[in-house]
């Protein structure tokens, strides 16, 4: 898919220049990719502390060999 963007140029030449890209293109790529990534893991996060676990449960005793 062919999009046009308004993007800062200042930028782009940072982006391009700093994540040692030979296009701007590779650099909005790596740009979304990492973005997408950090929405996954924050969507992750938002589930600790939703899991009950069994009161009696002993995590020590699931680490002997028998």
């Amino acid at each position: 898919m062919s999009t046009n963007l308004h993007i800062d140029d200042e930028l782009i030449i940072k982006a391009v220049k700093l994540g040692g890209h030979s296009t701007e293109r590779s650099a909005v790529t790596q740009a979304l990719t990492e973005y997408i990534s950090h929405l996954e893991q924050k969507k992750i996060l938002s589930i600790f502390g939703t899991v009950n676990y069994e009161s009696g449960y002993d995590y020590k005793k699931q680490r002997t060999r028998h």
